[in-house]
């Protein structure tokens, strides 16, 4: 077992045998002296408890326990008997503020068994189904985020002044000048072994996004969860503010999460690829299958994918100051198009995501995208021809002619559809399933009863 074995989470997407004895070891050898044994909420944030490295067995043990009450989408009573998380030993990563720390993604149990509505194990368990039918699912996600600071008045603006330009997407002179931190969070992904292949400055002000490679959906879920906290506590360390908000400008372009799908077989081999693709798109016959369970559950995914009030602030044809906001309104899929919900980009052999977003709990996102592409699969659904032209000025009689819907306007819409979905039922359990409505329902219906400051501009004196 080596570091980098370790640090690169490649072993797949179930936790592996270890040596505990060796890893301790290795942690030692590198002053790491604290285990964060963590798992995430609803939301995705992290939880931890923090351990010496001597006492990870005891965590492997079930030791760590957690009150999940005390947690959004972790539904449990007061009275219940506590959650374990229990480390996946075959990774960690070190966070560069905190050298002296490994954080470990780790899998909730309850009474010797995984939880049923552990974000982490629902994802094992949708993989687990699809691996029966010798299916491995690989994701990669575009990572945006906004870096910003707080002026002396306390409003938000970019971090770098001369981040100001109208059109500010790719502009080297906005990246250079915010470089010094970004270069540290590409470094740290790097030393992680993301394998980073780029990065650039986005269509906002303030706005960056990282590219890098995919891994089965477990392996990237957990880098994403590892990502958030990182950039966070290097932002907090410049003394800024990294975002995950979908939305954080009205006059700027939001921040994807886009999701890059595909299957493989036993050995590895891409199952979405093909040179023969009579729709010419390098798409293999089961993709566009994977592509028709997608759309037919579009509504409720959104849920999951765009799961805040703002992130339908994001999912509009336009409200940036560079145009169209590059985001999905309609279920429906085609080339390397942007305006489609699903796009196949030029090199074929994989299917873009562009509802998701920045705010997602990818565990849950991507278990409820896998078993609808897995249903479309089963199905041997056709999602029709392509839709090659821009889906943003399409007519409504042109849609309803090719059978095209809109994606929920917001986030009680996209709940609705939730609720009422068969399949988001299936893949969440009912103990989470009734959760994840509870959280989202109750942030839903706290936006709708603020008064906002638009509201008293536009209302006070109006009549």
């Amino acid at each position: 077992m080596t570091t980098t074995e370790l640090v690169n989470g490649s072993r797949g997407g179930t936790d592996q045998a270890v040596d505990l004895s060796v890893l301790v070891a290795e942690l030692l050898s590198r002053s790491i002296r604290y285990a964060a044994i963590s798992y995430v909420d609803v939301h995705g944030k992290s939880k931890s408890k923090v351990v010496p490295v001597g006492h990870l067995a005891d965590a492997v043990d079930g030791s760590e326990l957690f009150t999940g009450a005390a947690l959004d989408g972790v539904p449990q009573e007061v009275s219940d008997e506590e959650v374990a998380a229990v480390p996946d030993v075959s990774r960690y990563f070190v966070l560069p503020t905190h050298p002296e720390l490994a954080w470990f993604p780790s899998t909730l149990h309850y009474k010797g068994e995984v939880f049923e509505a552990c974000s982490r194990g629902i994802l094992q368990r949708t993989m687990a189904s699809a691996a029966e039918l010798g299916y491995t699912f690989n994701l990669g996600v575009e990572t945006e985020f906004f870096l910003l600071r707080r002026d002396e008045q306390g409003n938000l603006e970019p971090l770098s002044a001369v981040d100001n330009l109208d059109k500010p997407c790719y502009d080297t002179r906005s990246l250079l000048r915010n470089f010094g931190l970004v270069d540290e969070i590409v470094r740290a992904m790097d030393e992680a072994g993301f394998g980073v292949y780029s990065f650039d400055h986005e269509d906002g002000n303030g706005q960056f996004e990282t590219d890098f490679g995919y891994a089965d959906a477990v392996t990237t879920a957990d880098r994403i969860a590892y990502f958030r906290l990182m950039v966070s506590e290097l932002a907090h360390k410049h003394g800024a503010i990294a975002t995950f908000m979908p939305k954080p400008v009205a006059a700027q372009t939001g921040s994807a999460g886009h999701m890059n799908m595909s299957l493989a077989d036993a050995n590895g081999a891409n199952l979405f690829a093909t040179d023969n693709d009579p729709r010419g798109l390098g798409l293999s016959q089961l993709g566009y299958q994977f592509i028709a369970g997608v759309l037919k559950h579009a509504p409720a995914i959104c849920a999951v994918v765009a799961p805040t009030v703002n992130s339908y602030k994001r999912l509009l044809r336009r409200s940036s100051n560079s145009g169209f906001t590059w985001a999905p309104i309609l279920a429906c899929y085609g080339g390397n198009n942007r305006t489609n919900m699903l796009r196949i980009p030029l090199a074929g052999g994989r299917v873009e995501c562009r509802a998701a977003d920045s705010s997602n709990n990818t565990y849950l996102a991507a278990a409820l995208m896998l078993a609808a592409g897995i249903e479309g699969i089963k199905a041997a659904a056709d999602p029709g021809a392509p839709n090659l032209d821009n889906m943003y000025l399409v007519s409504e009689e042109e849609l309803a002619t090719r059978g095209i819907s809109p994606l929920p306007d917001s986030l009680g819409a996209a709940l609705g559809a939730f609720e009422t979905d068969s399949l988001a039922l299936e893949v969440f359990g009912p103990a989470m399933h009734k959760s994840f409505l509870e959280v989202k329902r109750a942030e839903w219906d706290a936006y709708c009863a603020h008064v906002s400051d638009w509201e008293l501009e536009r209302y006070l004196e109006f009549f």
